[in-house]
Formats: C-alpha cells, sequence, structure tokens
C-alpha cells in the first residue's frame, strides 16, 4: 500500500522581541528536517532571515513565519508583519540595486531577491479575522543554493 503525504504549513507566531528570528530559524530548521527537504535549508533559512529581520526592525508589533510547500521540490516562505506598507525592495518594478558599500542598511531584501526562485507581497486588509498588515514571501527549490 502506497502511503500518502498530507498537505502541510506551519505558521509561528512571533512577538516582537530580538530572539525571535533566531526561534523562527531553528523552528524552520527542523520543519525542513521533518519533512525530508534539508537540501533546502540554507536558501531557506537566508530567505527567512532576512524576511524576519526586516519585520523585527520595521515594525514594532507581531509577526509570523510561514513554511509551505509551493509545490513538490519547493518551499515558499513567508513573513506576516502589521505594517501594510511595502517596503520599497519589494514594489513592483523596484530596481534591485544593491546599497552604496558605506551603507549600514538596505542589503536584505536584495538578497532575497537574488537568492530566490521567485517573491512576492501581498498587503492584507482587515477583514474578520485577518489582522491586515502585509505578507512578503519567497520561493526556493531544489537545486536553489544560497548565493
Amino acid at each position: 500500500m502506497a502511503t500518502v503525504s498530507p498537505p502541510w504549513s506551519y505558521t509561528l507566531q512571533l512577538p516582537h522581541d530580538p530572539r525571535a528570528p533566531g526561534i523562527a530559524r531553528a523552528t524552520l530548521r527542523a520543519v525542513l528536517a521533518a519533512h525530508s527537504l534539508t537540501e533546502l535549508t540554507p536558501t531557506a533559512e537566508l530567505l527567512a532571515s532576512e524576511l524576519l529581520t526586516n519585520a523585527h526592525l520595521h515594525t514594532p508589533g507581531p509577526y509570523a513565519l510561514r513554511i509551505l510547500p509551493a509545490e513538490p521540490g519547493r518551499l515558499r516562505v513567508a513573513v506576516w508583519d502589521t505594517d501594510p506598507r511595502v517596503p520599497p525592495g519589494f514594489k513592483e518594478g523596484a530596481p534591485g540595486d544593491v546599497p552604496e558599500k558605506e551603507a549600514e542598511h538596505g542589503r536584505g531584501l536584495p538578497l532575497v531577491r537574488a537568492c530566490a526562485d521567485a517573491w512576492g507581497v501581498a498587503v492584507l486588509r482587515e477583514l474578520g479575522a485577518s489582522k491586515g498588515g502585509k505578507l512578503l514571501w519567497a520561493e526556493c527549490g531544489e537545486g536553489a543554493v544560497a548565493r
């Protein structure tokens, strides 16, 4: 008898705490290991780390990590936060420019765009159970390597 893997996704709610991104990365590693997707760990962890750090640094409220398979061998990593403003690095048609070498910030989202197979944003309006805000996401697949 063949076994069928049930559909899965994970959402980790995080407080606005400096330890939260590290806890989320550890959770991501555990989820990927549990689903035999360890080959995606380096890229998925880089993508998650940049998105989580962006949420922590630029929003005052809680945020969440969402992990789900996009299709076989592909993974979507998404981070929700309470601020509906889309960061310049994720706006449609935004240049993929890297900031000047003396700049102390601004490399995270261009790094996500460079390493992800696909990326995007959804602005969420407050409807029913939704808390509004935005969801930044990035996908990686087999053969993807953090650059």
